[in-house]
């Protein structure tokens, strides 16, 4: 039973082209947007340093402090423009829905699950896994697609469908349900830990934001340290809004336990026909979790 899952790994980068050409897109626009959204918050701080602060040039009027925070909230207003313009998020959301939809495709069809069920007629399964894959081509929005030339249906996805079903059951517990419990539970352990730190941090953040508006009140410092601060716990609060780690958290946890009922539903099935439904439903719980993802995202 083991053999066939050893020998027959679909990576990846076995994957249909659909997929790698949306993965691509994906990562690239979650890049894009969380360094704009790093830089834009930022300078958001460092136009608040400004307005706290007076520097005069030489002996003139001008205040240095003044104009830095000028050329900040300019900077903040180009990267917003460019976020609004550019929408790098949409390639993020888009093309991570696109890789999902055309990942479970792929393994639906390498395992024999519904509605590619092994019934003999190899050719007319292809054929639906292609037609699939370009609906689901036909209904991208242009954002989340990159160039790829990996084909529809790679040889290790053929190789798989033609392993037996104790050979297809194992790789699939293995190195879909398995590795997509592991991925789900390390997620939600470490966006647990994050929450945590930033809760922390941001507590730290107000207790300064006190200590420093008494140390004004009381007249020993004579600038606007408190504002800094105020505007450091606004970053940080932004920041957090960003990552949903909370959210994400309990999602992913969720999605774990999930997991863990659907491997011990596949480890019984020993008939081909329920076989086919067992594993589509498998499918069916990960896509929801990609479903609700995409849906907190988009409440943004």
């Amino acid at each position: 039973m083991s053999s066939a899952s050893e020998s027959t790994q679909l990576t990846d980068s076995s994957l249909p082209g659909l997929f790698q050409a949306a993965d691509q897109a994906s990562l690239a626009g979650q890049r894009r947007y969380l360094t704009a959204s790093r830089t834009r918050l930022a300078f958001v701080l460092l136009a608040a340093a400004g307005g706290a602060l007076s520097l005069q040039a030489g002996g003139t009027t001008f205040d240095l402090a003044a104009a830095g925070t000028a050329v900040a909230l300019t900077a903040t207003a180009f990267v917003e423009i460019w976020l609004l313009t550019e929408k790098p998020e949409q390639a993020w959301y888009d093309g991570r829905a696109l890789a999902e939809s055309a990942r479970t495709v792929a393994w639906r069809y390498a395992v024999g699950a519904d509605p590619f069920p092994k019934d003999g007629d190899e050719a007319a399964a292809a054929t639906r896994v292609i037609d699939r894959l370009d609906d689901l081509l036909n209904d991208a929005p242009p954002s989340g697609i990159a160039p790829s030339t990996a084909p529809a249906v790679s040889q290790a996805m053929r190789d798989l469908r033609a392993s037996p079903l104790d050979g297809r059951k194992s790789a699939y517990i293995q190195q879909r349900i398995v590795q997509q419990q592991d991925w789900y539970s390390g997620k939600a352990r470490w966006n647990q830990g994050r929450a945590r730190r930033w809760g922390l941090t941001l507590v730290a953040v107000e207790v300064l934001g006190i200590l420093t508006a008494l140390l004004r009140a009381f007249g020993y410092i004579r600038f606007d340290l408190a504002g800094i601060v105020a505007a450091m716990i606004g970053v940080g609060v932004a920041w957090l809004a960003i990552k949903q780690h909370d959210t994400l958290a309990r999602a992913y946890a969720v999605a774990a336990n999930e997991l863990s009922i659907v491997r011990s539903r596949l480890e019984l099935v020993q008939d081909e026909q329920v076989w086919a439904g067992e594993a589509s439903d498998a499918e069916e719980a990960i896509s929801r979790e990609h479903t609700m993802w995409r849906a907190s995202r988009r409440s943004l």
